[in-house]
């Protein structure tokens, strides 16, 4: 089955309104950015947002308005310290109030675990005696009923997206997608959601993919769309295809400490360009060029024979 589709049409199709979106599931690596700014592009409202470190893809989600929750361990700019976005919306309500649901990285991923095994949670003696119990509902603070001192113990409540959005590698029209290098929490959460959308470097013949059944991230089945976009993840990097771009997140960090410097960058980033060729070509093609694969690094070869 032909899953191909241009991200504008996933978009449409697979995250309404309120939806709960697993986002930037690798931390500080292929991140869906390009995925992200669709979302705002097309004024998406009351999301929940779930992911480990998101980088600034959730802080520029936030300060555009599309977002009533996040359940992540850390929203910020990884290079660069605050998000001044998530700062103002916890602060000061602007550009509305957001609930906050605090996870540590290692509960994050139990929490999409259990929902992957379909499981109601996953029991833990991580964050005892931290205030995260306090904080958030979905951290169940109990008691172990296999010891006879009952010792205590956190429950992680299983958490299911809606839709993860992956961007990977390579994929094949029908919803075979590899990916390499550090996938994160990519695999928990692709297991975990109802639907997942696959954003690829490139889309190739499926016997690429079958030929190294072992990297395919998510079964093909729960896979609704297949977008190709080059550079979707900029200014995140993608290992084997270009590096991250770190003035970007600077020159982010420097823009958006007021709400007008946020929205004159969403402006000239985001809103103003129609699509992720658009703002390749703003970004320009000797910068672009600078960021690519400076040598090559293959594996040693898997043979499956037998």
């Amino acid at each position: 089955m032909n899953k191909r589709m241009t991200l504008r049409e996933a978009v449409e199709q697979f995250v309404p309104d309120g939806a709960s979106v697993a986002l930037g599931l690798c931390l500080e690596s292929l991140i869906p950015f390009a995925a992200g700014h669709e979302l705002i592009r097309q004024g998406r409202r009351h999301l929940t947002l779930i992911g480990p470190i998101s980088d600034m893809l959730f802080d520029q989600l936030i300060g555009a308005g599309c977002v009533d929750c996040v359940m992540a361990a850390w929203v910020g700019n990884v290079s660069a310290g605050l998000a001044h976005c998530f700062r103002r919306a916890v602060e000061q309500g602007l550009p509305h109030p957001i609930e906050v649901r605090d996870h540590s990285n290692f509960t994050m991923s139990l929490a999409l675990l259990a929902a992957a095994l379909g499981a109601p949670f996953i029991p833990t003696r991580t964050v005892l005696g931290t205030d995260l119990p306090n904080t958030n509902p979905d951290l169940i603070e109990s008691t172990n009923p296999l010891t006879e001192a009952g010792e205590p113990i956190i429950l992680v409540r299983a958490v299911q997206p809606d839709v993860a959005i992956l961007h990977v590698q390579r994929a094949d029209e029908e919803g075979h997608a590899h990916m390499w290098g550090n996938l994160g929490i990519s695999v928990e959460a692709a297991l975990a959601a109802k639907a997942v959308i696959v954003v690829a470097e490139e889309v190739v013949e499926r016997d690429v993919l079958l030929s190294d059944p072992n990297r395919i991230i998510v079964p093909a089945h729960k896979v609704v769309a297949v977008v190709e976009e080059p550079g979707g993840a900029h200014p995140s990097p993608v290992q084997g295809y270009y590096g991250r771009d770190h003035d970007v997140y600077h020159e982010y960090h420097r823009r958006t400490r007021t709400p007008e410097g946020f929205q004159a960058w969403l402006e000239e980033w985001v809103l103003g360009v129609p699509d992720r060729t658009a703002y390749l070509a703003r970004l320009g093609a000797e910068r672009w060029q600078r960021l690519q694969r400076r040598r090559s690094a293959p594996s040693v070869p898997v043979d499956y024979g037998y």
